[in-house]
């Protein structure tokens, strides 16, 4: 598919007034992004976790108004007016005027909020974009009821590209691969797909409990994180090692080798905050209990010969993955050690789950 194929060209039917409400999850990728051009191209394939309890439930209440030069909309964040908030989402709206002229005949009122801290490393924007991409495919499906469903997730998913790309991976679950990669079958730098394989049954329902380390917003946001790959002295051997690991992980996904998994994803987790560290400006978004935690799991691990390992986002939180086979002697580990190593003791605990859910 190309960028043509999701212009909305045909409209049936005649919609006045409706509401969608949508929750769509937050993702940790487990070979990640760092990097990308312009209009949201990765400069890598990624592959993540879909996570469930994490996530952002939007609802988008549109009324019809004569057509406008722009898109009119107010947003409200957990029962608050955000003004704050509305030049990023009007940047959306503009990149995707193109491919949904329709929003430019609706009033739209956007009200979200999260299951989990905005801006602190969980993906917050993955899910707040995908949330609305979702919300504004079914104003679309009602306006052309041909629509299939398979075509519904491609276009959101492309939308919520355009937003943040890591939203293109919040539609579906409970793997999903984004950006072009010649081993993995329908991969597109576009949007995002199902990993196409059979994937292990130890892989299958993975534990994920968030650490929540550092609550607050990040000192340096991913977009200027990833910009400052453009002139990075290590970018492009990065670029190669990311998509040479998503050919490994894709193995080791279908052959079960959770040692393998462990090494690749940590390895991984650590390569994305040593690009941090040395960008130019250099910034690091790791905490000193983020260290802690992490020398707290090797330790475990080794003490116990256990599945136990992690990863992080671009943030201080530690997102800890551990099979289901293992999941009440690791959560104990998680309250008794772990928590104090939180700000004010609290983490999440989550599963792998299955993309967006219309509410």
């Amino acid at each position: 598919m190309n960028t043509a194929d999701f212009i909305s060209k045909k409209v049936t039917e005649t919609i006045q007034k409706s509401t969608y409400t949508w929750q769509t999850p937050s993702n940790i990728a487990l070979v990640k992004y760092w990097g990308k051009s312009n209009p949201q191209i990765p400069k890598n394939a990624s592959i993540s976790f879909t996570l469930n309890n994490c996530h952002t439930i939007t609802t988008i209440e549109f009324e019809k108004i004569s057509k406008s030069n722009t898109v009119t909309f107010e947003l409200f964040f957990e029962g608050k007016k955000k003004d704050d908030f509305k030049p990023k989402i009007a940047k959306f709206f503009e990149r995707i005027q193109e491919y949904c002229p329709y929003i430019l005949e609706y009033k739209m009122v956007i009200s979200s909020e999260n299951s989990f801290p905005h801006s602190s490393g969980i993906a917050s924007s993955a899910s707040g974009m995908s949330a609305i991409a979702m919300c504004l495919l079914s104003l679309e499906k009602a306006l052309n009821p041909d629509l299939t469903p398979d075509f519904i997730n491609k276009k959101a998913s492309f939308l919520a590209r355009l937003g943040s790309g890591s939203a293109s991976r919040s539609i579906e679950g409970p793997l999903v691969v984004w950006g072009e990669h010649p081993e993995i079958e329908g991969s597109s730098d576009l949007f995002a797909i199902k990993f196409p394989y059979k994937v292990h049954q130890i892989f299958e329902n993975y534990c994920d409990t968030i650490l929540l380390v550092d609550k607050g917003e990040k000192q340096v946001s991913s977009t200027v994180g990833h910009n400052l790959m453009h002139n990075h002295p290590y970018a492009e051997q990065r670029f190669k090692q990311a998509n040479e690991n998503l050919a490994k992980i894709s193995k080791i996904l279908t052959n079960g080798d959770i040692k393998e998994f462990i090494t690749l994803v940590e390895s991984e987790a650590l390569t994305l905050h040593a690009m941090m560290l040395t960008s130019n400006p250099y910034f690091i978004l790791m905490k000193p209990n983020t260290l802690e935690v992490i020398n707290k799991i090797w330790e475990y691990r080794e003490q116990n010969n256990s599945n136990i390992c992690f990863t992080l986002d671009a943030g201080a939180n530690v997102h800890v993955l551990y099979p289901t086979s293992e999941k009440t002697q690791v959560e104990l580990f998680i309250k008794n050690v772990l928590a104090d190593y939180c700000q004010n003791n609290q983490y999440i605990t989550d599963n792998v789950g299955f993309g967006s859910k219309l509410m």
